[in-house]
Formats: structure tokens, sequence, C-alpha cells
């Protein structure tokens, strides 16, 4: 098997290499042709056929090749990460433009809500605070965040991709829900 490897292993070379855009690769793809002729030489049929059959090992190998390879986009050079300061001041920023919304809820729901989302108090540690159970103050943040879309709901309009992603919002017309018009 090694002599006729050797008989086509130059012409295995070009036929691969213009099938693959990376020329690390062919080095590899013909070993992996090589291998897998060497193992499957009780399935050649005839010793005549041998470079047809070389080449369709190498045209699966190919084939193979770029199944496998993952698609990735290069990251700009620039790209820079974004800090811890910059997400927790944007969390802040949010927080401070839904606080309205949510301090117009009844107490029993606005003041668990608040703790749990704006302030990131474990569900637990709240339960604790009020004096509530577990189940108890779970249920509270729940109806809250429901009533709390509810109101959202009310007072904005929302643009939605096809993902459910909001792209876009602005206050509903004719409608004032300033905390102090209420």
């Amino acid at each position: 098997m090694l002599s006729e490897w050797q008989n086509h292993k130059a012409q295995l070379r070009n036929y691969v290499y213009k099938r693959v855009d990376d020329a690390s690769a062919v080095d590899d793809i013909l070993q992996d042709v090589y291998i897998k002729a060497s193992s499957n030489l009780h399935q050649l049929k005839s010793q005549d056929s041998l470079k047809g059959w070389l080449y369709k090992i190498a045209y699966n190998t190919i084939m193979d090749f770029h199944r496998n390879k993952q698609p990735f986009d290069e990251l700009p050079d620039d790209l820079v990460s974004e800090d811890e300061d910059t997400v927790e001041e944007a969390r802040k920023e949010m927080a401070e433009c839904i606080r309205p919304l949510i301090d117009e809820l009844p107490e029993k729901y606005s003041t668990p809500l608040r703790l749990a989302e704006l302030e990131g108090v474990p569900q637990q540690e709240i339960a604790d605070q009020l004096g509530l159970s577990l189940s108890g103050a779970k249920s509270r943040i729940q109806r809250g965040r429901v009533k709390f879309r509810e109101n959202l709901m009310t007072c904005c309009d929302f643009e939605i991709n096809d993902g459910g992603t909001v792209t876009g919002y602005s206050p509903k017309k004719g409608k004032s829900c300033s905390p102090q018009s209420k």
C-alpha cells in the first residue's frame, strides 16, 4: 500500500489543496486519507480501481473537514469588554427608571418586588425581613411582577422583534403615568 500511496500522493495533495481553503489542513486531510485507505484496504475490489478509490476517500474526508469546521466571525481587535462598573451603572440607571412604577403598586407587592428586583435581596431574606414564609414572599414577588407588568403595558408602547426582544419603547399617547399624576 505504501508504494502505491507514494505514486498518488502528489496528485491527491493538489486535489485536496484546491478544495480546502486552509493550507495547514491539507497534510492532516492527506494523513486521514492514508489512514482510512490503509485500514479499509480489504474493501478495495481490484487494484485497477485504487486511484479512483483513493480520490473517493479524499473527497469524503474533505467533506467531513468542511462539515466539522465551526464557522465563526473574527472579533475586532478594538473590542473592549464592558467592565463591571459600567454594567452596574446601567442596572442602577434602569432601577431608577422603573422605581416609580414599582412604587405605585400596593405596598404589600411593591416592597418585596423592590427588594428582589432593584436591590437584589435573596427571597429568603425578604421573607425574614417582612415576617413572611418563603412561599408567601415568592408569591408576593410574583404578583408584584404581574401588577408591575400591567402598569408598564398601560403606560408604554413596546417594539418587539421576531425573537421577542424589546427593540424600542415610548410612552403611550394620551396616558399620564407619572406617580404624581395618579
